[in-house]
Order: C-alpha cells, then sequence, then structure tokens
C-alpha cells in the first residue's frame, strides 16, 4: 500500500446507460487536488451541484446506493468507488451527465481498465488512513446482516463475504479479499445479479430499464419454476423461449459465471464500494455475514463515528501497560536532555505522519517545590516543552543518525491549557505532521491528554539540523 496520495494523470471518458433509468450517460473521472477525496458533479443540471461520496449523504440503497443532497442525486455509485478505491486513487472529481453511473457491464472492470490506461500520479502529501485499532461491531437483525472490522497484524485492507442465499438451488457462498491488489483479477469482473422471481417486481417498480442479460446474472432461489414461468420469463426479455433454461446451479443460461462464487464476489465488490464513502483508505479486515448495500453504507457511517471518536481524543484506546516502542534508554540515545530537564518517559507509537509520547508526572519533580507550595501544579510551559521533546523525537527519527542532530523549535501557536496537570496524571501526547517534512523543517499538531481528557494543546514548528561536532553535550534548544 502506498503512503502517498494519487490521482488520476488524466481524465478518463466512459459512455452508458443507468441500470434503473435506463438514461444514458456520459461519466468523466477527474484529476484532483489533495485532500479532495470522492466527489460527484452533476454537470447536467442548473448550477452543476456537487455531491460529496459521503456515506452520512446515503438517501437509498434500494438496489444500489443513492447519495443525494437536496434535490440532487445520484444513483448506483457503488461499482465505479470501488474501483477507485482498490485502485488507491484518493482524490478525483467524478462528473456525470445524467442521475446514475452508467452499469456498463455490471462490474467494476470497465472503470479498472479505464483507471489503468491512463495511470495514478502521486502527490506530495500522506495518505490519511483510518486503522482499526479494536473490533467494530454492526448488525441489522431485521434482515440479519453482521458486519466486524478487526485489525491486520500488517496493516492491509481485507474483506470477507459469506452469502447465505438460504435457498437449497444456491446455498452459502463465500469469497474473500485479502490484498488490493488482488482487486482488479479476482473482484472488479464480477457482475451484479439479480433473482428470477424479482425480475417481475423490479420491471413494474420502474427499474432496471437499462439492463440486460449481458449486465446482470439471473438466479434461480427457489424450486419449481415451471415451463410456463419460463416462457413468461423469456417474453419479459425478449428471448425466445427455446432459449431459456435454468442450469444445475441455478444460474439462468443466457451467461456463463466467470467463478463458481460469482455472486459472492460481487457482494464484496459492493461493499468496496460503499466503504469508500467513509472518505478514508482503511487499514483492517472487514468481514460480513448476508450483506446489502443498506448494511454496509450503515457500517460506513459507524466507522466515520469511530473516526470522530478518535479524532476528539486519539489516545482513548492506547494500552500503557504494552511495551514501549522506545524506552527511557533509548530515548537518551535520541535526545540530549537530562534530568531535571527530560520530560518523555517512553514513546507508545510512532508511523510516517504521527507519534505517541508518555510523561508520568512525581511529586519528587523540582518545579513542584515552588510551583505552587500546598498545591502542586505542572506549569504549562513545561507541558509543551514535553510536548515538544515527543516532537523531536519524531523529527530525529527520520535521520539515521539522530545523535549527531539538534532540534531547534522555530515557532509555538494555538497554545490552549484545557485543565491543570498534578503529581499522579499520566500526560499521554499525540504529535500529527501538518505538513510535509522539507529541508528539515517539521510542522505539527500536539496534544496532551489526560485520563481522556485534553490538557494541552499546541502547533508547532520545530528544524533538524546537523551538528558541527557529532559527539553534543548541550541541550536542544526547545521552548
Amino acid at each position: 500500500m502506498s503512503d502517498k496520495q494519487h490521482t488520476l494523470r488524466a481524465p478518463i471518458t466512459l459512455e452508458g446507460v443507468g441500470l434503473h433509468s435506463g438514461v444514458a450517460v456520459k461519466l468523466t473521472l477527474n484529476p484532483a487536488p489533495v485532500g479532495h477525496g470522492y466527489k460527484f458533479q452533476r454537470v447536467d443540471l442548473p448550477d452543476q451541484p456537487i455531491i460529496d461520496a459521503d456515506a452520512d449523504l446515503v438517501v437509498s440503497t434500494a438496489r444500489g446506493t443513492t447519495l443525494g443532497k437536496g434535490e440532487v442525486v445520484v444513483n448506483t455509485t457503488e461499482h465505479v468507488l470501488s474501483a477507485l478505491y482498490a485502485l488507491q486513487v484518493d482524490n478525483c472529481l467524478l462528473q456525470l451527465t445524467g442521475p446514475e453511473v452508467p452499469i456498463m457491464n455490471g462490474s467494476a472492470l470497465p472503470f479498472v481498465e479505464a483507471i489503468e490506461a491512463v495511470g495514478l500520479e502521486e502527490q506530495d502529501a500522506p495518505r490519511n488512513w483510518f486503522v482499526l485499532k479494536e473490533p467494530l461491531w454492526f448488525e441489522t437483525q431485521e434482515r440479519g446482516t453482521e458486519m466486524l472490522g478487526v485489525p491486520t497484524p500488517g496493516g492491509e485492507f481485507r474483506v470477507t463475504v459469506m452469502v447465505d442465499y438460504n435457498s437449497p438451488v444456491l446455498g452459502t457462498q463465500h469469497a474473500s479479499m485479502y490484498r488490493a491488489d488482488e482487486f482488479k483479477s479476482e473482484i472488479a469482473p464480477c457482475r451484479t445479479f439479480v433473482f428470477l422471481r424479482e425480475l417481475e417486481q423490479l420491471a413494474k417498480a420502474g427499474l432496471i430499464k437499462g439492463g440486460d442479460l449481458d449486465n446482470a446474472i439471473v438466479l434461480e432461489d427457489r424450486e419449481g419454476t415451471t415451463q410456463e414461468d419460463l416462457k413468461a420469463l423469456a417474453e419479459a426479455l425478449g428471448r425466445p423461449y427455446q432459449e431459456v433454461e435454468i442450469r444445475r446451479n441455478g444460474v439462468l443460461n443466457t451467461t456463463d459465471l466467470k467463478f463458481f462464487n460469482e455472486p459472492a464476489r460481487h457482494k464484496l465488490l459492493d461493499i468496496v464500494g460503499d466503504l469508500a464513502l467513509v472518505g478514508r483508505p482503511i487499514k483492517g479486515h472487514i468481514l460480513a455475514a448476508r450483506p446489502g448495500h443498506f448494511g454496509n453504507t450503515s457500517f460506513a457511517k459507524r466507522i466515520k463515528e469511530k473516526i470522530r471518536e478518535e479524532e476528539k481524543n486519539p489516545v482513548a484506546h492506547l494500552d500503557l501497560s504494552k511495551e514501549p516502542l522506545f524506552d527511557i534508554q533509548q530515548i537518551e540515545k535520541m535526545l540530549p536532555h537530562r534530568y531535571p530537564f527530560l520530560l518523555v518517559d517512553k514513546v507508545m507509537h510512532m508511523d510516517k505522519n504521527s507519534i505517541i509520547g508518555v510523561k508520568n508526572v512525581t511529586m519528587n519533580e523540582p518545579h513542584f517545590t515552588g510551583h505552587f507550595p500546598g498545591n502542586p501544579v505542572m506549569p504549562g510551559v513545561l507541558q509543551v516543552e514535553a510536548m515538544a521533546q515527543v516532537g523531536g523525537i519524531f523529527a530525529l527519527s527520520q535521520v539515521p543518525d539522530p545523535e549527531n542532530y539538534t532540534t531547534y523549535f522555530l515557532k509555538t501557536d494555538g497554545i490552549r491549557y484545557r485543565r491543570k496537570v498534578i503529581p499522579g496524571d499520566t500526560l499521554v501526547f499525540h504529535l500529527e505532521l501538518l505538513t510535509p517534512i522539507r529541508r528539515g523543517l517539521v510542522h505539527m499538531q500536539g496534544r496532551g491528554y489526560v485520563g481522556g481528557q485534553l490538557a494541552v494543546e499546541a502547533e508547532m514548528m520545530a528544524q533538524i539540523v546537523k551538528d558541527k561536532v557529532p559527539a553534543k553535550t548541550t541541550e536542544t534548544a526547545t521552548a
């Protein structure tokens, strides 16, 4: 998985008809800037309104996922979004000349092939991953849908699907995708499907106007279909009666399956497209039983809720009893600070964009002698200094010989103190890059928490500079 955002190298235009509307439509996938995400634009309407590809804007999940904003809607968004998401396109403007994404051949493969034909362009910004750190559960009892997200050891995006048709003809099917690069060959070619008993109902409801037997699989999920039923079906489909029959595997003979479990694989495709509505790439394993668009998009909303919870407190689920990434001995090899000015006890986590460090506050620290007698409170400036030292560890981790560098803090902005910090508290600092590191300049947003409550926050900028003398004997110039 790439750690940089990507967009398309050039625009792509595809033409087709909407599965349910039957309306001819042109879809253009356009390059978009960093942080844009996926957005649909109805260029056929006045003012050319834009709808974000956002789970909170889902207005219908009847036979597909529909996004809406006011009177403006975009239908059947899942197939094209699955292709963008699986191919790691982070930013794209999708322009439509009609109300529905073209169904093409009923799969995501035409979109995948079109994207690969123009290629991707790397952008100068990190991908905004959402990492599942603990199990996340969702179910709908009335629909029988169960969805579970769990962490993956290597941080992959995985999906496993179980579809139980409760039918003696079709039985139960499973499908899995353990790496995103499996999507093109194993998932993208799998077409949408419909049950034989649903065809007449869908037609009467004014749906599947753009459907034909080349872009959908027709399944018989029950026994007892008569020759008269097949004759009526053939007439409805405009096919000679002699050409329509049901195979032993419950599939209408108008098309051949690409995989024995193609329906389950298409369900997996739909999940990928619907989870794109989270707005962030996911690291985790999604397990789904009897999924559908309602369950998929509801689970996407649940993930968004989790993201909002973590944004309020990104260290809420941190296990401080776990072995640290850096202990105090390792920290001393990176920072020149020593007693009484070394204010980081351990580092619990660090990736390419963020770091989490811990400061245990004790009564033995000398500043409590005078700040204040009988009412010990950790000075705010030392809280910021401790946070700055965590940022210093992050900055120095970017060079191969950190012992030969010094961190100079250039400025701090937006300092806020939310609660007092006293002996016995544990300050947990979370710092995140605001801009990519350039020329040794490190720009970070930092927050410190005590017992899950925000205690201090600040925006900081520092520069790491190589020392003239390798062996350092002076302290880092910080706040």
